[in-house]
C-alpha cells in the first residue's frame, strides 16, 4: 500500500495498492486534483512514495503531456533511432509512416511539432521499434488534438499488445482503445482553517 504526495503537504494518494497483470488496459480516473499525475509519477519513479514501495517488474515507456521522452533538438527520425538503436533506416521509415510521418515529414525537428504530431511521434518511437515495452503509460494523451490525430493514435494503441495505464477524461477515446479496468481516485477534501 502506497501513500504519495509532495513535501510539506498531506499525501495526495493514500493507502493505494495496484497490480497490473498481463496486457490489461487500465484507466486511472478521478477529478482534477485527485492525484492522477502524482500516481503516474510514483509508478514511473519520478516521485518517491512517502509510505510503501513501488515494484516495477517490466520495462515501460511514459508519454506525459509534453512527450518528454523525445529530444526537441532532434528530428523525429533521429529520435526514433536514438530510442531504437538496433533499428535500420527501412524499419525506422516504416514505423514512422504508420503514424503518418512519411518521407520528409520524418525529418522535422521535434521542437516544431504540434501537439498531435508530437504525440504521434512519441508513439511511433516507442511502439515502432523491434520490441515495444510491455507497459505504456499515457497522461492525458489526446488533449487539444484534432480528430485525424486522435484516430491515428487510437489505431496505434489498439494494435499495441502490451498493457496500458491511461489518464484521460475522454470516454470515447478510452472505449476506442479497449480499456478493461478502471481505478478511481477519490476527490481530495479541501482543507479548511479549522482542520489545518
Amino acid at each position: 500500500r502506497v501513500a504519495a504526495g509532495y513535501r510539506d503537504t498531506e499525501p495526495v494518494i493514500r493507502d493505494l495498492s495496484l497490480e497490473i497483470v498481463g496486457p490489461e488496459r487500465i484507466e486511472i480516473a478521478g477529478p482534477n486534483g485527485s492525484g492522477k499525475t502524482t500516481l503516474l509519477s510514483v509508478i514511473t519513479g519520478r516521485l518517491a512514495p512517502v509510505a510503501g514501495e513501488v515494484r516495477m517488474r517490466v520495462d515501460f515507456a511514459m508519454l506525459d503531456q509534453t512527450v518528454s521522452i523525445l529530444d526537441p533538438a532532434l528530428t523525429i527520425r533521429d529520435n526514433f533511432l536514438k530510442i531504437n538503436p538496433d533499428a535500420g533506416e527501412n524499419a525506422c521509415r516504416s514505423a514512422l509512416a504508420r503514424f503518418m510521418f512519411r518521407a520528409d515529414s520524418a525529418l522535422q525537428a521535434v521542437s516544431t511539432l504540434s501537439g498531435g504530431q508530437l504525440l504521434r511521434a512519441g508513439l511511433a518511437c516507442v511502439l515502432g521499434g523491434g520490441s515495444p515495452p510491455p507497459l505504456l503509460i499515457l497522461d492525458e494523451p489526446i488533449n487539444h488534438l484534432d480528430i485525424d490525430s486522435i484516430a491515428t493514435i487510437e489505431a496505434g494503441l489498439r494494435a499495441y499488445d502490451g498493457a496500458l495505464l491511461v489518464v484521460s477524461h475522454d470516454r470515447t477515446f478510452l472505449e476506442a482503445i479497449g480499456i478493461t479496468r478502471k481505478i478511481g481516485l477519490p476527490e481530495r477534501q479541501a482543507r479548511t482553517g479549522s482542520d489545518q
